[in-house]
Formats: C-alpha cells, sequence, structure tokens
C-alpha cells in the first residue's frame, strides 16, 4: 500500500504545534480578554453620511475633543460609524457630536441619528449565543457518535466525536487569540458576523473531519492496512487532495472579500481565513492523528 505521506508518524509534532498556539492564545485571551461589541454591551450607534467622505484621522480627532472611548470606521456611501460601547448619549451630547462630526463636511439629507442598544438586549444575546455554540457542540458529538457507531472496534466511536471537539476547540481558540490581539491593540471588537465566522467555521472543520473520518471506516471494512495506524493514515492520503483544494478554493473567495470587501466585511473575512486554515490543519493534523495516539495509549496500558 502506497502512502504520500505519513502524518501519524510525527503526530506528536503536530499536537506540540497545535498546544502551542492554543496555550499562546489561552494567554491572549485571558490577558487581555475579548472586546465585545456594543450588541453585546449595550451602547450607543451613530451613523453620518457626507456628501464626501473625510478620513478616519479627522474622525477621530473630532471624536477625541470628547471624554469617552469610542470607535470609528469608515463605510460604504460616504458613511461614517461611531459606536460608543456602555454609555448613555444625551440628546444635547448627540447634537454636539453630530455637529462636531458636521464640521468634516457636507452631509447628505436624512443622513445621520444615533441607535441604543439596552445592555439588558446585550445580555439576552451574550447568553442566547453561549446557548448556541454548546448546542452546536452537543448535537456535533451525538451526530458522529451516532454515525461511526458500527465501528466500535479498534476504538469506541465516541472517540471520533471527541477527536471533532478537540480540533473545533483548536479550530475557535486561536482565531479567538487573534481577535484577543487586535482588540487590545486596535480595538477591534467581537460582533455578531464574526460569532456568525466562528460558528460556520465549526460547520467546515466538521464537514473536513466527518469525510476523512469516514474514509477510515471504509478502510477498516474492507480491511485496509496493517493496522489501525497505517489504516488511518492511508485515509488522510486519499482525502488530502479533496482537503486541499476544497480549502484553498475557499480561502481564495475570503481573501478577495477580505481585500476588496469594504470594512463591514473585513474582520468577518479575516475570522473565516483564520478558521479555514486552522480547520484544514486540525481536520489533517490533528482529528485523525488523535484517534491513533488513543488507540496506541490503550495497547500501551
Amino acid at each position: 500500500m502506497a502512502m504520500s505521506f505519513n502524518f501519524v508518524r510525527y503526530k506528536k509534532i503536530w499536537f506540540a504545534i497545535s498546544s502551542v498556539l492554543v496555550i499562546a492564545s489561552l494567554v491572549l485571551v485571558v490577558m487581555w480578554g475579548l472586546n465585545p461589541g456594543i450588541e453585546f454591551t449595550g451602547g450607543s450607534s451613530l451613523k453620518i453620511s457626507y456628501e464626501q467622505q473625510p478620513s478616519l484621522e479627522e474622525v477621530r480627532d473630532k471624536l477625541n475633543s470628547f471624554n469617552f472611548s469610542y470607535q470609528a470606521r469608515l463605510m460604504e456611501g460616504n458613511a461614517v460609524i461611531v459606536k460608543i460601547p456602555r454609555k448613555s448619549v444625551e440628546q444635547d451630547l448627540q447634537n454636539e457630536i453630530i455637529n462636531e462630526l458636521g464640521e468634516l463636511g457636507e452631509l447628505k439629507e436624512e443622513s445621520k441619528g444615533f441607535e441604543m442598544i439596552s445592555s439588558v438586549i446585550g445580555e439576552e444575546l451574550k447568553n442566547k449565543t453561549s446557548l448556541i455554540v454548546f448546542f452546536s457542540l452537543l448535537a456535533i458529538l451525538i451526530y458522529i457518535t451516532f454515525a461511526f457507531r458500527k465501528i466500535s472496534r479498534p476504538i469506541p466511536s465516541w472517540q471520533y466525536g471527541l477527536a471533532t471537539i478537540i480540533a473545533l476547540f483548536h479550530d475557535a481558540m486561536i482565531p479567538l487569540g487573534v481577535f484577543a490581539y487586535l482588540g487590545h491593540q486596535y480595538g477591534v471588537q467581537i460582533t455578531i458576523p464574526i460569532v456568525t465566522a466562528l460558528l460556520t467555521v465549526f460547520g467546515y472543520s466538521v464537514n473536513d473531519s466527518v469525510v476523512i473520518f469516514d474514509r477510515v471506516r471504509e478502510n477498516l471494512m474492507k480491511g485496509e492496512g496493517v493496522d489501525y495506524s497505517s489504516t488511518v493514515n492511508f485515509a488522510l492520503n486519499q482525502t488530502l487532495t479533496r482537503s486541499l483544494n476544497t480549502s484553498l478554493t475557499t480561502l481564495f473567495v475570503l481573501t478577495a472579500i477580505f481585500v476588496i470587501g469594504g470594512t463591514t466585511l473585513h474582520y468577518f473575512s479575516l475570522a473565516l481565513i483564520l478558521g479555514v486554515v486552522c480547520g484544514t490543519y486540525s481536520s489533517l493534523f490533528l482529528a485523525a492523528p488523535l484517534l491513533v495516539w488513543w488507540r496506541e495509549r490503550n495497547l500501551t496500558n
């Protein structure tokens, strides 16, 4: 049985790389935390549109004269979005902010207005997001355990589900570490689109892992490989081209969105890019080799 690359032989190296990246991400998240957007914390959002869009530096110069934290972004249509977390903006202050920003250029008709998001709504969104993540992971674990119930040898079917959950933690933790750094250094906030991107990555990564595990199941039934390690390795080589082609074509599109898609899609596409890269790595170098490592530990104990 010819194999182009021995994935499982170097599994300890792959585990070490993943461990370093996950631990570093955990340290960043614990040390700096994530910077939640006003969707989660509550706050105020101002959208103001110009006939001729000013620069972001000009907008910040005007806003720095006020004593509050904020996040400002330039949007399509010559618009500026200003988000003020955890602050109730009184009508007088709203008028002052709009007047200050109005000095930067001629405003479009009916182009300005504040939107308030209460902290109660923000807390509800946080709770619902946590529940969505929890039930998504639980459903994935149950599905994979059920799907692979017929191959309880040489390892129990639930370990396929556990390997997938560990890979998903890896795929989510590394992007969160990156966003913890971006939030600390550049004020990038965790918003609903970013959470949506990470949940999308869950589905993408699970799909990749299930394809590999399904090939392992087929090879076990056919008796391919002299032992479990070679069977898994054969399955990884069978799916390698498919995994790389799928990931690369996805990354081409996401990179184009990141570069030319505008500021509204910038961090959404970045989260997806990070997730797809991590998901491809974990499917090939983490989830399946974990099965072999568990099998070897069972044999030595």
